[in-house]
């Protein structure tokens, strides 16, 4: 719709080209007006926009109109503004039942707030400035809404490989975008470039759905002619769509994969589980026997035993697999798989056999003697000069070269009894080559034997037996003592014994010297006791010097010395010492001329 004096316009266009004319030659004449508009503005649905509509120039006094141009034609005022001075008045005049209402703001710019996608119009902006003309301009409104995530529906059916046709394969849809988004189809992540016109070998189909809302949906189904490659293919299609500035979007759907039929074209048959190259299973083990052809949806397996040229059926089942458990070497034998599909080619072999060979060993028989033992590559090890190092855990082990994974085994222990066998830790020599009273040695011994020796010491303070770390069968005890001059003379005895014997041994010390400070102590010691000796043996001698056993015998000449009293014959007076030395035979005293007398 025009603006209301669009005629009188119309009337009035020579009288202002030549008004324009007229300004234009005077000086001071008002210029003409001109409008900014942009030609194109782009917005994201739910976003605000402004259009912008400015007058070039000044202008004291002008009219701004605003005018929605709709799918008739048609053009409605939707608001207008007037420059008073400096002011804009601005009146709202069609809303056209848009929620939120169109806005006009103070510089007269319209205003759109959460724009929609019934919004992407032409809207006009007109001014009139009096003698400066009438100008106006439009900007064009495209609002861009994101789709929402892709969908794609596939066929859930069974799609056959010997079809010569295309079949549909899968529905995609991208809905609720603006403007309409394209589709494009995936194989394994390559574009597929079909047509849309109906063809043999593939095409595709679309449609467009604008929704209530205004926004649009599309939907795309792709039709295919499939190959057995196809079984494993995955599919996904995507949705592009524009954005503002000229940016573009891709929403990409899941993959998915197709459920194929085709023909059995070849089949493997094989012993699934742990054997030789040769075939060879474990007698006692679990056997899987697995049959596999290579057609879709998975055929009949029939398994069967071969004896003398006829089927024994053992198993029919979808899966192929037949199962053995603790086969014997009773089932050794040819062992068949047949795959039961109808639709294979005459030419395919749908039958394969294989031959299970069981291995075996029986339970071995070892023999134990004391001279010999079931050991390494042969069945018999002859021991000689047994000791006890010959003691231990004694493993015999057959094995069939042929087959690895079948071995048996079977061990025993080895004991050696005899008397003990003693070993000593030797005393080592000082380095002045003697030992002095008070020193400190450790002695050890150590034993083994079968039964486990005692271990005894021929003075107490000795330790337990206890076994030797790293040495099996050794056991060992220890004693510390101090040296005395007793040990260097006797000597220290370790002796082992068992029910069969004992060993004995002695530690010798050598000379044993006494400590230094103990020396000048007997030093002293025998002094004092010689110098008692030599007092004792003096007394004794003066004892007998005065007494009689120490005193002289000599012969009296004449009368007494001066001073010494006479001797009579009949007097009762006699010396101290008569009758105890004797000057006759008859052992008396006599006197006289002739007679002895006592000289102390």
């Amino acid at each position: 719709m025009e603006p209301p004096d669009a005629p009188a316009q119309a009337r009035g266009a020579p009288r202002l080209l030549l008004l324009a004319v007229l300004l234009a030659a005077h000086p001071d004449a008002q210029a003409e007006v001109r409008l900014s508009v942009p030609p194109l503005v782009e917005v994201m649905r739910g976003k605000s926009v402004i259009l912008d509509c400015t007058p070039t120039g000044t202008h004291d006094h002008y009219m701004l109109e605003w005018f929605l141009t709709d799918r008739s034609g048609a053009r409605p005022r939707l608001a207008s503004a007037e420059m008073q001075g400096s002011e804009l008045q601005v009146t709202m005049h069609d809303t056209r039942g848009r929620s939120p209402p169109y806005q006009l703001d103070s510089q007269g710019r319209l205003v759109l707030a959460e724009a929609q996608v019934g919004d992407e119009r032409d809207y006009v902006c007109v001014v009139r400035a009096g003698a400066a003309g009438t100008a106006e301009a439009t900007a064009r409104l495209n609002v861009f809404a994101k789709p929402e995530a892709t969908e794609v529906s596939p066929n859930k059916g069974t799609l056959s490989v010997m079809e010569d046709s295309a079949q549909e394969i899968a529905t995609c849809n991208s809905r609720n975008g603006n403007p309409a988004p394209k589709i494009t189809w995936y194989r394994n992540g390559q574009r597929l470039e079909v047509p849309v016109e109906m063809n043999p070998e593939g095409y595709m189909t679309s449609r467009t759905v604008r929704e209530a809302s205004g926004l649009l949906s599309l939907t795309s189904t792709l039709y295919l002619r499939l190959r057995k490659d196809d079984r494993d293919a995955s599919f996904h299609c995507a949705a592009h769509y524009s954005l503002p500035e000229g940016r573009h979007g891709r929403l990409d759907s899941p993959t998915f994969h197709l459920t194929l039929h085709y023909p059995t074209e070849h089949v493997q048959f094989w012993v699934g589980s742990p054997s030789t190259p040769a075939g060879w299973v474990r007698e006692g083990d679990t056997v899987q026997l697995l049959c596999r052809g290579d057609g879709s949806p998975s055929p009949e397996y029939t398994l069967f035993r071969l004896q003398d040229e006829q089927e024994e059926v053992l198993n029919v089942n979808l899966e192929g697999n037949l199962t053995l458990e603790g086969v014997t070497r009773g089932q050794s034998g040819t062992y068949g798989c047949r795959v039961e599909d109808y639709d294979a080619a005459d030419d395919v072999q749908l039958s394969k056999t294989l031959e299970l060979r069981v291995a075996y060993l029986d339970p071995l028989e070892l023999s134990e003697g004391k001279d010999s033992t079931p050991l390494g590559d042969g069945p018999m090890l002859s021991l000689s000069s047994i000791t006890f190092d010959s003691n231990g855990t004694y493993v015999c082990e057959a094995s069939l070269p042929t087959v690895p994974v079948l071995s048996r085994t079977q061990n025993f222990t080895l004991l050696v009894q005899g008397s003990p066998e003693l070993k000593t830790a030797e005393i080592e020599p000082k380095a002045d080559g003697s030992w002095r009273e008070g020193d400190e040695v450790t002695l050890i011994c150590s034993a083994r034997g079968h039964p486990d020796p005692k271990l005894s010491w021929s003075q107490l303070g000795g330790s337990p037996a206890e076994p030797i770390p790293g040495r099996q069968g050794w056991v060992s005890s220890s004693l510390t003592l101090k040296v005395t001059s007793a040990l260097s003379r006797d000597g220290i005895s370790c002796e082992a014994s068992n029910p069969h014997g004992n060993k004995r041994h002695v530690f010798h010390f050598g000379t044993v010297s006494p400590q230094t400070s103990q020396a000048g102590v007997a030093v002293m010691a025998v002094a004092v006791s010689v110098g008692l000796l030599l007092l004792v043996v003096a007394v004794f001698y003066c004892v007998r010097r005065k007494g009689g056993p120490c005193c002289r015998q000599r012969r009296e000449k004449g009368a007494p010395p001066p001073g010494e009293p006479g001797l009579s014959h009949s007097g009762s007076e006699q010396p101290e010492q008569t009758g105890l030395l004797m000057g006759g035979a008859s052992g008396g005293a006599r006197g006289g001329s002739g007679g002895f007398g006592d000289e102390c």
